[in-house]
């Protein structure tokens, strides 16, 4: 990709999101629209910039839950995905809890871990992984299975013993599937930190950006309502670009899926 077709993957959506907050605060403007209502841009700007010691606090909380979900969901899902490729009935036998898992919603069962953790910044981090951990999974095991049949029969052909194959053949094919599936659980990770903390409703020096939130609602303080909601948004960005970019510089050397696209 050359130099201007990054510049302009860059700019197109920079330029709508800039022409989208202008609207915003025009519209709040022209139309005298209180702030407790709908704050425009600028007046949420200046909220985050004025509380962003207790807003960096909080932020940093619930990126701490997020981050540590992420590490538990990549050990475990990585491997029973190893020991489902080993293992036909193990995989039959455990993926189908695998998937209740992932369509039972966190917010259902959230206060039930609570009460079972005891914890709650474990309870908080369990709900995350809950949500994270199935894309890893079912990537990762699609993977491992998905390795070039003709180069498995090579391995075979030369006496490669299953371990062998795995280390060498299906591991690095999953690797795309892998990444694919991490991107997708980063997202996913936030999203259960953040719903497990209004659930918890934990406040004081251990508050994530959730309890910011309900905090500011309950205050009718709606910019730094909607600043936490910002610095979500802008934690869910952040975190998708950092996974893509690891994604990147892990296979550019060798598969195509590490490419950044057409323009």
């Amino acid at each position: 990709m050359t130099r201007s077709s990054r510049l302009a993957r860059i700019a197109a959506p920079a330029l709508l999101g800039v022409l989208a907050l202008a609207a915003w605060e025009a519209a709040v403007v022209l139309n005298d629209i209180p702030p407790y209502r709908l704050p425009g841009p600028v007046r949420i700007a200046t909220t985050m910039v004025a509380e962003w010691s207790g807003l960096q606090d909080a932020l940093l909380v619930t990126l701490r839950i997020t981050a540590l979900a992420i590490v538990a969901a990549v050990l475990l899902g990585v491997a029973l995905a190893v020991l489902f490729a080993q293992s036909r009935w193990l995989a039959r036998a455990l993926f189908p809890y695998a998937v209740v898992l992932q369509v039972t919603p966190v917010v259902a069962i959230a206060p039930l871990i609570i009460i079972w953790a005891k914890d709650v910044t474990l309870a908080l981090l369990i709900c995350a992984w809950i949500v994270a951990f199935f894309p890893i999974l079912s990537n990762t095991a699609t993977g491992l299975d998905a390795a070039d049949r003709n180069l498995a029969d090579l391995f075979r052909l030369y006496g490669a013993s299953r371990w062998q194959t795995l280390l060498r053949l299906r591991l690095p094919s999953a690797l795309p599937y892998f990444f694919a599936g991490l991107r997708v659980s980063g997202g996913l990770a936030l999203i259960g930190a953040v719903v497990a903390e209004f659930v918890a409703g934990t406040g004081g020096m251990g508050s994530g950006l959730a309890y910011v939130i309900l905090e500011s609602g309950y205050r009718l303080q709606i910019p730094k309502m909607f600043a936490a909601l910002a610095l979500i948004s802008a934690a869910g960005i952040a975190i998708f670009a950092l996974l893509g970019l690891f994604a990147r510089l892990a296979l550019r050397r060798w598969h195509e899926t590490a490419g950044e696209g057409e323009g």
